[in-house]
């Protein structure tokens, strides 16, 4: 874990409910932004993240798709996902391309359910990490993601995902993805201000024809640390993209009373034991006739 980021929230402790006060948390936001027009989804970002990351080689098979992998895994944290869609009448075929990988949820609902204390942190900057070394591997990230993106690895028992690069990003340089785009379809800086590069782009969306272009940041999860300028903002559900995402730490409060009814539990077991032993004495054989 990087020494010289400042952290706001970490899984299984009390600073996942509150976030953690810092003397650095007034440092920059970031977020990345991809404008999904701008896509010609040549993959690039794929092999990018796979190759700065060290992440294993899977085989591919032809499905059917100009995919490369049919999901995301624990050695593929971003896939290009093609959704072939007829518009209108039918007879206006397009793609609805979308760079799938970790939102970097604002209210990381992955951060809530996860038990593990410091397997997964949230820093001051947007970025949320997972700490594959404090993992228990129980999956509850994967069920507590409202975006379906943390995965499984059977071999290490451990989850994983995207990191946004954080060792670059430490170093001041931005994400790979970034990094290798041709069209510069994937940007990346303060969060303001790709918050305002967006609404410029949806503008220019709408004067060439896209009236339902739109920004997705979805409150219900605070917002997010990668966004998508959408050109066909009502229909998101053919980017996979959920309308009404939410997050809470309902799921981590509901682990805090399952522990404490549990400690109670085991208290009172002891106790009782400890009681009958003193009233009754330790059980003895009965002698054999």
């Amino acid at each position: 874990m990087p020494d010289t980021l400042a952290i706001k929230r970490i899984s299984a402790s009390p600073s996942a409910l509150i976030p953690l006060a810092s003397l650095r948390s007034g440092g920059p936001v970031y977020s990345k932004l991809v404008d999904i027009s701008k896509c010609i989804g040549c993959k690039g970002c794929e092999v990018a993240c796979k190759e700065w990351n060290d992440l294993k080689v899977e085989q591919t098979t032809n499905f059917g798709s100009f995919q490369s992998h049919k999901d995301l895994s624990s050695n593929t944290w971003l896939l290009m996902r093609f959704n072939e869609v007829e518009l209108g009448d039918g007879d206006d075929l397009t793609w609805m391309i979308k760079k799938d990988a970790c939102l970097h949820c604002e209210e990381p609902g992955c951060l809530f359910a996860c038990p593990a204390p410091g397997a997964i942190v949230q820093y001051q900057n947007g970025i949320v990490d997972f700490n594959q070394d404090n993992c228990i591997g129980c999956q509850y990230c994967v069920s507590g993601c409202p975006f379906d993106i943390p995965r499984y690895d059977k071999e290490t028992k451990t989850v994983a995902k995207c990191n946004m690069c954080i060792d670059r990003v430490e170093a001041g340089l931005e994400p790979a993805c970034v990094k290798t785009c041709p069209t510069n379809a994937i940007e990346w800086g303060i969060k303001e201000d790709m918050l305002a590069l967006a609404d410029k782009k949806i503008d220019r969306l709408r004067e060439r024809g896209y009236e339902h272009a739109a920004v997705y940041n979805p409150g219900g999860v605070g917002g997010t640390h990668m966004m998508y300028v959408v050109p066909h903002g009502d229909r998101l559900e053919d980017y996979r993209l959920p309308a009404h995402p939410t997050a809470s730490p309902g799921q981590l409060r509901g682990l805090n009373v399952l522990q404490r009814v549990g400690s109670y539990l085991l208290g009172f077991g002891v106790i009782s034991a400890l009681v009958h032993f003193l009233a009754v004495g330790p059980e003895r054989p009965e002698e054999s006739v």
